[in-house]
């Protein structure tokens, strides 16, 4: 066996591990930054500035990460320090929650830097995880991984919801801060097996550089181009609505954190039971076809919060949800994969999310502006906001994607071919499940 091909092995595995503890983190973190926001006395502007600031600045600082990983060639220690003071972010974040009485802007405050410290090193990983998984197994690959850690997060972000719960008989703001010290240990951890990863070498030439003027001047010609910019509208149509999930749920419907947490982690539970099998769906029909049949769902998501908010409906929903925005996800990601070159790909990542970051930064930000102007729908402003937000996702998600093309041969199928195989009616197009060896 070639050596490399050893290493590349053993990298995956640690990869892998490093998933799993960063899938502690995202579970110990990820929902409940809106609800100590809460806590802390915010207003809806206070959570549509921690759900658009930390995106707008994340985004500019990935501008730079492109040219840092060139001038440095190395992937992997760009990854290893940016981790690092991600996972030291942590510990402010603890210590907030643990004195409680913090002002809601110095938290967000935080939170950016955090967020923007992660984000720094978004581009190299998904180079460097893009050139260790073969081309033709990044969707089985990815789905299965996503789907595993998936389930971890799924767990722990239970687990977090339930310590959130106890220690209101005592103090909440105790609760917060175990959770966030959590995160910091399990972000560590993460941050140790990163390091022992290997980096297949790659060769950077002054013909790959690109600048983002010149990206933005391909926008008319270049399928790329056009992809991120419809994933940007729609990631600004999404944005619109999607912070104010929390706020619905915990301020106007008064629901508890174990009532909340169930209803949240319902869709990311669907999203990693599904996961692994739209990659390997993906592989066959192609990402565009799956992103193109799953669109006009997500668009529904916030038209059926306006229908009814019973529990029990709002599980359904999003189920729903996670159906939909597991096909969504994995084959964004997985499209850039195929349709960048290995030497292009760190900046296409990099400026991919650029054009993300912004729309979900001004999605937030208009959101919060709106919410503040808007008349109610049955007796709550957000659902006024909902519509508008499904109304924009549903006119993007149907539209745009028809001005784009899938980069490799794939197989057609009709909706009603893709949707049966999904749900497990026939076998899939022919294919049976096989296990993924790392």
């Amino acid at each position: 066996m070639n050596l490399d091909i050893k290493k590349i092995r053993k990298s995956l595995k640690f990869s892998f591990l490093d998933g799993i503890c960063a899938s502690g983190m995202v579970g110990f973190t990820q929902e409940y930054l809106t609800p100590f926001t809460l806590i802390l006395g915010g207003t809806a502007r206070d959570i549509g500035m921690l759900n658009a600031f930390p995106n707008l600045f994340a985004s500019l600082v990935q501008l730079k990460s492109a040219d840092l990983v060139e001038r440095l060639k190395a992937r992997k220690k760009i990854i290893n320090i940016f981790v690092f003071l991600q996972a030291l972010m942590l510990l402010p974040i603890s210590f907030m929650a643990l004195i409680g009485g913090v002002k809601p802007v110095l938290f967000v405050m935080v939170v950016v830097l955090f967020v923007c410290l992660g984000a720094f090193a978004t581009p190299a990983w998904g180079s460097l995880m893009s050139d260790l998984v073969e081309e033709d197994r990044r969707g089985k690959y990815f789905g299965w991984r996503n789907r595993v850690l998936g389930f971890i997060t799924v767990f722990l972000t239970f687990i977090a919801g339930v310590i959130l719960h106890k220690s209101r008989k005592v103090n909440l703001f105790y609760g917060f801060a175990i959770i966030f010290g959590f995160a910091f240990i399990f972000r560590m951890v993460s941050w140790y097996f990163l390091t022992r990863m290997y980096e297949p070498p790659l060769e950077y030439k002054r013909e790959d550089h690109f600048t983002l003027v010149d990206f933005l001047s391909r926008i008319k010609e270049s399928n790329f181009a056009k992809f991120v910019l419809f994933v940007s509208l729609m990631s600004f149509s999404v944005n619109l609505a999607a912070p104010f999930f929390a706020v619905l749920m915990l301020r106007d419907l008064h629901f508890s954190y174990i009532l909340y947490t169930l209803i949240t982690i319902t869709a990311t539970l669907t999203i990693y039971v599904t996961i692994s099998r739209w990659g390997r769906l993906a592989d066959i029909v192609g990402n565009l076809r799956v992103i193109r049949f799953v669109s006009p769902l997500i668009a529904s998501l916030p038209f059926l919060w306006i229908i009814n908010r019973h529990p029990l409906f709002l599980f359904l929903i999003q189920i729903l949800s996670g159906f939909a925005w597991a096909g969504f996800n994995l084959c964004a990601s997985n499209f850039i994969y195929d349709a960048v070159s290995p030497e292009k790909r760190t900046r296409c990542i990099s400026y991919f999310n650029v054009f993300n970051g912004l729309a979900l930064c001004f999605g937030a930000l208009v959101g919060g502006f709106l919410l503040q102007k808007l008349p109610p729908l049955f007796g709550y402003e957000i659902l006024s906001l909902f519509l508008i937000s499904s109304v924009l996702r549903m006119s993007v998600g149907i539209l745009m994607p028809l001005r784009l093309k899938e980069v490799r041969p794939v197989k057609r199928v009709r909706n009603s071919e893709l949707f049966f195989n999904m749900i497990s009616m026939k076998p899939l197009l022919g294919i049976e499940r096989k296990t993924v060896r790392l």
